[in-house]
C-alpha cells in the first residue's frame, strides 16, 4: 500500500480498522476489510503521505495509525 511494490503475501502485514484505529492483524483473522503493508516504518510513512489508508479501507475521515507505528518501531528496535 505504501511503496506499491508487489511481494509475497507472507512478507506483508495485514491491517484492519477497528473503531477508527489501524491495527495490525498478523494472523489474518480479524473481521473487516483488510489492507497489506510492508512491516517497515518507511512504507508506513509513505502510505500516510499518500493518504492511502482512506482509499484502501474505503473510509472517509482520519484514521489513527499510532498503534501500528508503535508496533513497527518496537520491531525495528528489537531486531
Amino acid at each position: 500500500m505504501g511503496c506499491r511494490v508487489c511481494t509475497a503475501k507472507s512478507d506483508l502485514l495485514r491491517l484492519v480498522v477497528i473503531e477508527g484505529f489501524i491495527v495490525p492483524d498478523p494472523h489474518g483473522r480479524l473481521p473487516g476489510r483488510g489492507a497489506s503493508l510492508h512491516p517497515d516504518l518507511a512504507c508506513l510513512e509513505l502510505a500516510e503521505r499518500r493518504r492511502a489508508f482512506s482509499r484502501a479501507f474505503r473510509l472517509s475521515g482520519p484514521l489513527d495509525a499510532s498503534a501500528l507505528r508503535r508496533r513497527l518501531e518496537a520491531e525495528r528496535g528489537g531486531s
